[in-house]
């Protein structure tokens, strides 16, 4: 007898629990907010914001992988975001300015791994 009521209890409380899942609101990444805008800014345009950020973010890892530089992250971005290289090699310099605070400040040492003069380095 109490098995009925112990079941829809049970589905209740788990369709309120996903209820409160697919409710829950997203919460944007200030750095990728500031990155989306400095790249609107530049006049780069990619069609979808969630991809130019998520493109932005491996800009990082791609330059510390052995042999890359700039010009080949550049091409590899343009190659991923639909860019030509003018507009990738901007996309490229703004993601390293925002993600890569490391590689900027050694840039500020005199231990450039990257042309960047639109960065004002």
């Amino acid at each position: 007898m109490l098995r009925k009521p112990l079941t829809a209890l049970a589905l209740s409380s788990g369709i309120l629990a996903a209820a409160a899942v697919v409710a829950a609101p997203a919460h944007a990444d200030p750095v990728d907010d500031a990155f989306l805008h400095a790249v609107s800014e530049a006049g780069v345009m990619m069609g979808d914001p969630g991809s130019a950020a998520a493109i932005g973010q491996q800009v990082c890892p791609m330059l510390a992988e052995p042999g890359q530089n700039a010009a080949n992250v550049a091409a590899e971005v343009a190659d991923m975001g639909g860019l030509s290289l003018g507009p990738a090699t901007m996309f490229t310099g703004i993601a390293i300015s925002m993600f890569c605070p490391a590689m900027v400040s050694s840039i500020g040492n005199g231990v450039s791994p990257i042309p960047l003069p639109f960065l004002g380095i």
